[in-house]
């Protein structure tokens, strides 16, 4: 019962390294499956949203526009160039995917994005503030949600995606004002994880300041050890695994 802490931690990393099932699933399925789970986390109420994945060729894999991410499966996944133009798949891609563009040319770390207008993401984004890290939860924006404190404009121009891709700089995550979010890492279940985790963490700080006003946030140190056990390998495989088989379960009802 004396073990230290850090020991305690990477034996429960290698049991569930070895003991959780992370499902088995293409690309193209992970994409469906991330816009269906965005769709049932309340993500998809507009045509505005985009997940783009980058390929070892140089191009991108995303979903077509005016498609709902509740509607969507692997087979409606686009193959697109750094152009947007279409080279495999019907369809156009949305246009605020130039955006991403920006992101991938300065983080050769990033092979996924993700970005969305959920409810309580976007309402926090009017207030003018930022992400407060003030629960267990949101340790994984400790340090890694960045903030761009004014709106520059529709994304869908070269100049947007330099402001956004410099406010972000090396981070996971950004928080836009006026607007949404980006997650941005090198996989589509870290991506996906956080795009989930953002959201509840603005829920729970807007409902969390309605009722009290002020936020008690954690201790750094502290907030550093959870934000990287929680983003493990092994917690966000098993955590993009488990909000797959939730959305796949309800598709069958």
């Amino acid at each position: 019962m004396t073990l230290a802490k850090e020991e305690l931690s990477s034996q429960a990393l290698q049991r569930m390294s070895a003991g959780l099932d992370y499902g088995n699933w293409t690309i193209k399925e992970k994409i469906a499956l991330s816009c269906n789970i965005l769709a049932a986390e309340g993500h998809s109420e507009t045509l505005a949203g985009q997940i783009t994945v980058r390929q070892d060729d140089g191009t991108f894999l995303t979903t077509p526009l005016a498609r709902g991410f509740d509607e969507l499966d692997a087979d409606d996944v686009i193959r697109i160039d750094d152009q947007l133009q279409v080279l495999e798949g019907r369809g156009v891609p949305n246009p605020a995917i130039r955006f991403h563009l920006w992101v991938y040319r300065r983080r050769p770390d990033v092979n996924c994005i993700i970005h969305t207008h959920p409810p309580f993401v976007s309402t926090l984004s009017m207030t003018g503030q930022p992400l407060q890290v003030a629960h267990m939860d949101a340790t994984p924006f400790h340090d890694d949600c960045a903030f761009l404190a004014e709106w520059p404009g529709l994304p869908i121009a070269d100049d947007e995606g330099q402001i956004i891709s410099d406010a972000l700089g090396g981070k996971r995550s950004i928080l836009l004002v006026n607007h949404g979010f980006l997650a941005a890492t090198a996989s589509v279940e870290e991506t996906l994880y956080l795009s989930v985790l953002i959201e509840r963490a603005a829920r729970n700080q807007l409902q969390a300041m309605a009722s009290y006003g002020t936020l008690k946030v954690l201790d750094p140190a502290l907030a550093r050890e959870s934000h990287d056990f929680l983003l493990s390998s092994s917690v966000v495989r098993a955590s993009f695994a488990m909000f797959a088989r939730r959305v796949l379960r309800h598709r069958q009802r």
